[in-house]
């Protein structure tokens, strides 16, 4: 069933892309030498999400660290990770940049995919990312939640993983919740009109409902147990680092140094975010920023792993982190 949903998946996005056209260590710094080996000029096709998971990226291109390092990148904004798919499995798309880990590590568990993390996006911080009700809600409580319709973008991703981490921990049966796909930016409207009641929406969308609903917080999505687990990456195959393992190495040299900036200073992912995000500057500067790894972490993959197994049927095997992790060669 896990294989034909994915399928399905994948077929899906053919059409839309076919309509709108797409670690652990870092290396030298010699940027001098970076583009020596680059094919095709550098250039390399980035899909990437439009939320705060991808200020990485955009900071990469914004301040020149691609192009620091060779990189000719071309980034392009989709809805969700899976419509980039078919794009990256024909090796249209080098990078899908903001992806959702356990739906990727799902997929190369089923043997859909041969998948390489070439870094972390974004880990979880405190209200970065919460389930909303409106305001004249009967749900006071992450117990009400019980037997309603909670928006998510994918079933099963790494938002209701984690939620239903949270939801055990406070005693709430999470097979009770109906989980609902919903794009992000279809959510506000979603719980405006009652269509769910509830979403579990992340920055900048979540600030976006709160102002314009006067939405409530009911449970806190950046919580214990599941405070700092990586929520996203950037993703790629197996194929395409092996083709381009110069590109792929150029590529987590600039993001991680990306990282850094966005790790260290708030203005740096602030000023990025209105040219991609469609937020406005006044609310960047208030929403709650994820954490930004600057690093590729086994351990915190791992993290990943055991939510997915607490998950009935959505692992067959027991991943082996390390292998799905890019680390590139000491000559790259």
């Amino acid at each position: 069933m896990r294989s034909l949903r994915f399928r399905s998946i994948v077929a899906a996005s053919v059409a839309l892309l076919a309509a709108s056209t797409l670690s652990a260590c870092g290396g030298d710094d010699d940027s001098s030498g970076n583009s020596k080996g680059l094919e095709n000029g550098g250039k390399m096709t980035v899909a990437i999400l439009g939320v705060v998971d991808g200020a990485g990226a955009q900071i990469a291109q914004q301040k020149g660290l691609f192009k620091a390092e060779g990189l000719d990148v071309n980034l392009k904004i989709v809805a969700k990770s899976t419509d980039a798919l078919p794009a990256l499995m024909k090796g249209d798309v080098g990078v899908i940049g903001g992806a959702n880990l356990s739906t990727f590590i799902a997929a190369n568990d089923a043997g859909q995919m041969h998948l390489k993390v070439i870094g972390e996006a974004a880990t979880l911080t405190p209200n970065m990312m919460s389930v909303l009700v409106k305001p004249d809600s009967p749900i006071k409580e992450p117990k009400d939640l019980e037997g309603k319709k909670v928006a998510v973008v994918i079933p099963n991703n790494i938002q209701v993983l984690t939620m239903n981490a949270i939801l055990r921990a406070k005693n709430v049966d999470p097979t009770k919740v109906k989980y609902t796909p919903v794009p992000f930016a279809q959510m506000g409207p979603a719980l405006e009109k009652g269509d769910v009641d509830a979403v579990h929406v992340l920055e900048p969308f979540l600030s976006d409902i709160q102002k314009k609903q006067g939405a409530r917080s009911v449970l806190d999505g950046g919580s214990d147990p599941v405070k700092g687990v990586p929520v996203s990456g950037y993703v790629s195959t197996k194929e395409w680092t092996d083709k381009h393992p110069k590109e792929a190495a150029a590529f987590q040299r600039a993001l991680f140094k990306a990282q850094a900036l966005a790790a260290s200073d708030r203005k740096q992912v602030e000023s990025v975010l209105p040219t991609y995000a469609k937020i406005a500057p006044d609310v960047a500067k208030v929403i709650t920023l994820p954490g930004y790894p600057t690093s590729l972490n086994a351990t915190r993959i791992s993290r990943v792993v055991d939510l997915m197994k607490a998950q009935p049927g959505l692992l067959k095997n027991n991943p082996d982190v390390n292998s799905i992790l890019f680390t590139p060669q000491a000559s790259q």
